[in-house]
């Protein structure tokens, strides 16, 4: 091999270096074509991205951070517990540092940790196969029994189990009739007691100089009452006009849990609130509360509640009219609003089922729907009071056949979420639901093709986790909902656009219910958790 003193003393030191480097693996009478000029040729392969320009490469280069260089890189979720899982179980980051037999040596004594796979010749019991699936070894604990003495009287603990005197359990063989508890039977009849219906008229008058009662509609007033509902042009209110607290006492804030509107006059409002009571009060006139306690035309009304029954009242005088015993919690009822059945209604109720009542036949039910598999939470009539379209906690929507138990259709898709609240838009193409995800979605019911109109869906407000009403204006141009953060939100139905969103609870408090006035513009009455009922104008 040639040597580096046997080069020509004429070379630069530079050039000698490059030919002593290729001359390691040539002949010693190799001839190696290396001059000056060659040095200043770009070098071959790829560009070295620590290198900037003709630059000699340094240390200083290859550093974007104090310590060294860091890079960007993107790696997927299920990778990164998996490593982060890796490094807890093996006790830390050390791990990365170990041998390939330490880690195999730390490998086998997590394997001894468990238990065998057994025999695959043994199907079940001791000994079987259990193959990846076997469990760690655990130290077993020996079960002690402790017996707690028991007060008469008190409760038991959810972990504490009724033993009797000779230390067995009280076994009730198949078919014995159980009482109930003393206590619990003296609770319910002090309930039922309470639940005996009273009606009180609050107003200064219950009838006019012509003996006319409040249902009458007012004729003496600057506009009529009497118009075609969608007649009038509607606009989006401004302000507060006046305020009602028809429930709870003095200081004490009740919540309002249903609002509505008396059918096409909207002369006068109903109201349900969190203290039980059901009450009646006046828009026009004196605007004060008329009775405390709607068939569709307003002369009769049905309400719910956590007392397991739905009740018939009769909106003038006051009284019950009649009584269903559910079984369940009615979450939603509705009246047929069709000429034919008008005296039938609809129950949802807590436990998945939908009922429905004839007024005329007793507390017996006439048909039910059973296929929905969480709490009712939306009812709604749709081609003439002929079919309804029902939404659940399931997360479907279903549409019905009324009076057919079996569903025509049936709407549950991965993404959707649970719809609380409706309200039809007047044009009868539509329904509009709340959607748990922030949103109001609209369905087609005009039609046999019922689905979601996925170009329309109005946002802006904030409705997760609670039942937010909404509604339409009479004419079909705005939409209004209320919202968890205590404002009322006003969109454009055609463009979705959001054009107002008024304060109504500067304290935060949900806003539960929104109604629209059929006769006038632009009166919207609001009402949520702070027991004030508000008219905007």
């Amino acid at each position: 091999m040639a040597d580096f003193n046997e080069y020509p003393p004429d070379l630069p030191v530079r050039d000698a270096l490059i030919l002593r480097n290729h001359s390691a693996s040539e002949s010693a009478h190799a001839v190696v074509p290396y001059s000056a000029s060659d040095l200043a040729r770009p070098s071959l392969g790829p560009a070295n991205p620590f290198k900037g320009g003709d630059e000699p490469t340094t240390g200083d280069k290859r550093k974007n951070v104090l310590t060294g260089r860091a890079e960007e890189t993107f790696i997927s979720e299920h990778t990164f517990r998996a490593k982060h899982r890796a490094v807890e179980r093996d006790g830390g980051p050390e791990r990365e540092f170990l041998t390939s037999k330490a880690q195999k040596e730390l490998a086998k004594r997590v394997r001894e940790t468990r238990e065998g796979k057994g025999s695959a010749t043994v199907a079940d019991g001791e000994g079987s196969y259990v193959g990846p699936w076997a469990r760690y070894k655990t130290q077993r604990w020996e079960e002690v029994e402790v017996e707690v003495e028991v007060e008469e009287g008190r409760e038991l603990g959810s972990d504490e189990e009724f033993v009797t005197d000779d230390g067995e359990e009280e076994v009730v063989e198949s078919g014995t009739v159980i009482k109930a508890p003393e206590v619990n039977i003296k609770r319910r009849e002090e309930v039922e007691r309470q639940g005996e219906e009273t009606s009180v008229f609050e107003g200064s008058e219950e009838f006019d100089y012509l003996g006319r009662g409040y249902l009458h509609v007012p004729q003496d007033l600057d506009f009529s009452l009497q118009k075609e509902v969608g007649e009038v042009t509607n606009f989006i209110p401004k302000k507060t006009v006046h305020v009602w607290r028809p429930h709870g006492k003095a200081g004490a804030a009740v919540a309002v849990t249903s609002l509505r509107l008396f059918p096409k006059s909207s002369h006068l409002g109903l109201s349900g609130g969190a203290d039980g009571l059901v009450k009646i009060w006046d828009v026009y006139r004196g605007r004060e509360v008329l009775r405390r306690w709607w068939w569709w035309g307003g002369r009769r009304f049905l309400s719910g509640g956590f007392d397991r029954k739905v009740r018939l009242w009769d909106t003038e005088t006051g009284q019950c009219v009649q009584r269903f015993n559910v079984g369940k919690t009615p979450h939603v009822v509705k009246f047929n609003p069709g000429a034919e059945n008008g005296h039938e209604f609809l129950a949802g109720l807590s436990d998945n089922r939908i009922v429905q009542y004839d007024s005329r036949a007793g507390n017996e039910t006439v048909q039910e729907y059973d296929h929905h598999l969480g709490a009712i939470n939306t009812l709604e009539f749709i081609d003439d009071s002929r079919r309804f379209m029902s939404t659940s906690d399931d997360r479907s929507l279903r549409v019905w056949e009324y009076g057919i138990p079996v569903e025509i259709k049936t709407i549950s898709e991965p993404d959707m979420f649970a719809l609380t609240k409706s309200a039809q838009h007047p044009s009868g193409k539509y329904v509009l639901y709340q959607c748990s995800d922030n949103s109001i979605v609209a369905y087609s019911s005009g039609s046999d093709k019922f689905r979601q109109n996925r170009k329309k869906a109005w946002r802006g407000h904030n409705t997760a986790g609670s039942a937010i009403g909404l509604t339409c204006s009479p004419d079909g141009q705005f939409v209004a909902s209320g919202d968890t953060g205590g404002s009322v939100c006003f969109w454009d139905f055609k463009t979705c656009k959001l054009y107002s969103k008024l304060t109504a609870d500067s304290s935060g408090g949900a806003i539960n219910c929104v109604a629209w006035s059929e006769q006038e513009t632009s009166k919207v009455f609001t009402a949520g958790a702070k027991g004030e009922i508000r008219l905007w104008d």
